[in-house]
């Protein structure tokens, strides 16, 4: 394949069997996990109650790489998504580039999802160590992973829709007892009842939102998902229109009540806000059942950064920028190589918490989101350069919205002050210590491979499903 195309095929035997309630769900799965049920206690840590404004602005960002996937997506629906994008339209080392830093982002992040199901096993079998469950869970997802594409898409359609349900419970719950129980104990005030709103400052809002990505990261998934969908122009379209409105309730409006009913302080000497708030309300066997959606959650949002990290893996290898093997195709459609070489995040994050306990999740949340800013950053550059492309061949996208390019470069701006400002952040400072000696590493990788793939290109190098690309 030469710079400048884009298969129309989905390309090494994929099959398109997935739906748009199913894309729907799968983005759903990705961005709905420990982000949202962990990771907001970072946010609160960092910035107080406006953390609500650090989510909102990352929604914001989220939105605007959303809506330029959804207009590429529909435009090339295939396998390998936004990095075939960025070598489109940028060229092929920001290609490789994408694609490497899509990958390590979520090899990174299904790490962190597991060895948090190992910690809230914790809460029912004290004795038993988390490892185990690690091992455990993580064989059952590398199976169902190594499935063919219905079984993925069935297991994360219902794991995604308990923890739906469950949000949509705890808001409603959550919601009454803020606007309808009369209690005074809970409102507004308690977002300064023991600190400022802005308890961290500005520059305490501006972090957060680093900790609001890596909650959204996972939308991007639809686009991958694209190329196993049935009708994939119309289902990005829907896909499209439902999440980032899901997305937006869930995280806003649950943050928001959870800050209305406990104090900054018993947030952040408790673990997952959700069982804190139900501790200090009081429900029966709220523990547990909270335990189990944060378990489910967990491994719906793995599942899915499992299956993204696979399909970025098998794409790389179509262009000879990976090992041939990962990119070979079982009979059941799925890249069964690509899902265990994808699966190191695991033992990185074991050995992380391993050595760093009570910080572990802080340091790879750090670890996983500079590739999470980076490849949406790359997105928009790459719509940027999609639209002037269709602008000089006199053309119009099939799906276009509104905005451009204000839009595009707008988030861009924001996403680049990120990675700078995340040097100055105490709890991000490990981002560019590792992204930059990375991007570095892959740069040099990208000059030892680039004869091969391109012999690949011009058709010298035939490697296994790639040539019927």
């Amino acid at each position: 394949m030469s710079e400048g195309t884009v298969p129309h095929a989905t390309g090494g035997g994929l099959k398109r069997t997935l739906g748009s309630g199913q894309m729907s769900m799968i983005a759903l799965g990705g961005a709905i996990g420990t982000g949202l049920f962990m990771g907001s206690k970072l946010g609160i840590e960092m910035a107080g109650s406006s953390v609500i404004l650090s989510y909102v602005l990352g929604g914001l960002i989220a939105l605007l790489v959303m809506g330029a996937l959804a207009e590429m997506t529909v435009q090339h629906p295939v396998s390998g998504s936004f990095g075939l994008f960025a070598q489109k339209y940028l060229g092929n080392y920001a290609g490789f580039m994408t694609r490497y830093l899509y990958w390590s982002a979520l090899v990174l992040a299904v790490g962190t999802e597991v060895s948090v199901v190992g910690q809230y096993m914790q809460l029912w079998f004290p004795q038993v160590q988390p490892l185990l469950w690690v091992v455990l869970f993580s064989v059952a997802l590398l199976g169902v992973n190594m499935s063919n594409v219905r079984a993925f898409g069935s297991t994360e359609y219902w794991f995604s829709a308990i923890k739906v349900f469950a949000v949509l419970a705890f808001i409603i719950v959550a919601g009454w007892l803020v606007l309808g129980s009369g209690n005074p104990d809970y409102g507004v005030g308690n977002y300064t009842a023991q600190a400022p709103f802005f308890a961290g400052g500005p520059l305490g809002v501006w972090g957060a939102v680093i900790v609001a990505i890596f909650s959204y990261m996972g939308v991007e998934v639809i686009a991958i998902a694209a190329a196993e969908a049935r009708q994939p122009r119309v289902a990005v379209r829907r896909a499209f229109k439902v999440t980032f409105l899901r997305l937006l309730l869930f995280y806003i409006a649950t943050l928001g009540l959870i800050l209305c009913i406990a104090p900054r302080d018993e947030l952040l000497n408790g673990g997952s806000p959700f069982v804190t708030v139900m501790q200090v309300v009081g429900i029966p066997y709220a523990d547990s059942v909270l335990n189990f959606v944060l378990i489910v959650a967990a491994l719906s949002a793995m599942n899915a950064q499992l299956y993204a990290a696979s399909r970025t893996l098998k794409s790389l290898s179509e262009v000879g920028y990976a090992p041939a093997l990962s990119g070979r195709v079982a009979a059941n459609g799925a890249p069964v190589h690509a899902v265990w070489m994808s699966a190191g995040g695991i033992a990185v994050a074991a050995v992380v918490y391993a050595l760093v306990p009570e910080g572990g999740m802080g340091i790879m949340i750090s670890l996983a989101t500079f590739g999470a800013m980076a490849t949406w950053l790359m997105i928009l550059l790459s719509h940027v350069a999609f639209r002037r492309r269709h602008r000089q061949q006199g053309t119009t996208p099939d799906f276009r919205l509104p905005g451009f390019p204000a839009g595009s470069l707008l988030g861009a701006l924001l996403l680049a002050g990120l990675l700078v400002t995340s040097l100055f952040t105490e709890q991000f400072r490990l981002t560019l210590v590792f992204g930059v000696p990375f991007v570095v590493v892959i740069s040099i990788i990208y000059r030892f491979l680039r004869r091969r793939a391109d012999k690949l290109h011009s058709g010298t190098v035939a490697s296994g499903p790639s040539g019927t690309s």
